[in-house]
């Protein structure tokens, strides 16, 4: 027997749609062997499996059975996985959304380290930044996620924009229960919201690489503003862009991803990960990706 054959052995998994660019993977394995693990990180994309988030109870149990010690879950599960769970965390409790999983015992254990992730990300990548009022785009279960972060943060005041606004408006009702009446409030019209902002958050998938574009007319920035976008793939996406053309602060999605990582490999394996060394593998696969796709950098 090896050296490496004795090694503690850990598998883990990302479930979701669209998911053959994600970093994560490598980076929960470069960790792991770091740390001394045998680390094997497998993704479960439902878009070549040609399944949807109805499959999440099949998915699950198949996980248990083969040993996985934990799952990641995004888009579009981050929700619909939480019914099937035993127990949740408080952070995941009060959003309503999961994105990792912890298989552990027989016992299904959900947790989000979504929120601590932006929080992070955001208190290291726009220190001092305004935050009267910010508008974020998006109302699903990453922006759940982002929206506790920022009033966590401080801001003062939330406007919600979602393309459902029955869903912006629940959300913002969840975040006034537990923030205060004043806190939060579903957008009626996103060019005075924007006018009248410190921030905008972008939250939806808008600007990934297999769905291009911006999330709201980019002809709404202007150079007080900064703003903030979870997508990381690419990490400049083209509302950053926009944004920092005309002077504006950027915070780009690699930090959330870093962080939610962070948390996860904590949670997954019981060991303290170097954040540090994560932040810098990060950089590191994307300064291989951009140099391989230069036009998506």
């Amino acid at each position: 027997m090896t050296l490496w054959d004795r090694c503690p052995a850990f598998l883990a998994g990302l479930i979701g749609r669209g998911i053959a660019g994600s970093r994560t993977p490598a980076m929960h394995e470069r960790e792991g062997a770091e740390c001394g693990l045998r680390l094997i990180y497998r993704r479960i994309d439902l878009e070549v499996l040609r399944l949807g988030p109805e499959a999440l109870p099949e998915l699950l149990r198949a996980a248990e059975w083969m040993g996985f010690a934990g799952l990641n879950i995004t888009y579009p599960c981050k929700q619909a996985v939480v019914p099937l769970l035993d127990e949740l965390s408080a952070d995941a409790q009060a959003l309503g959304a999961v994105n990792t999983v912890v298989l552990k015992d027989g016992r299904r254990i959900g947790h989000n380290t979504d929120l601590t992730g932006f929080a992070e990300a955001f208190r290291r990548g726009l220190p001092g930044a305004a935050r009267d009022r910010v508008v974020q785009l998006g109302a699903g279960g990453a922006g759940a996620a982002v929206a506790h972060a920022l009033l966590s943060e401080g801001v003062g005041c939330l406007i919600l924009a979602d393309t459902d606004a029955a869903r912006a408006e629940a959300l913002a009702d969840d975040l006034r229960a537990r923030f205060g009446v004043d806190r939060a409030v579903a957008c009626m019209d996103l060019a005075a919201a924007v006018a009248g902002a410190d921030g905008v958050v972008n939250c939806t998938p808008v600007g990934m690489a297999k769905l291009p574009g911006s999330p709201l007319p980019v002809t709404l920035l202007r150079p007080a503003l900064w703003v903030a976008d979870i997508v990381y793939f690419p990490l400049q996406t083209e509302f950053l862009r926009a944004a920092r053309a005309i002077g504006c602060r950027a915070l780009d999605g690699g930090g959330m991803a870093v962080f939610q990582a962070v948390g996860a490999f904590r949670l997954f394996t019981g060991l303290e990960p170097d954040a540090a060394r994560m932040l810098r593998h990060f950089a590191e696969l994307s300064a291989a990706e951009a140099a391989q796709s230069p036009g998506r950098t």
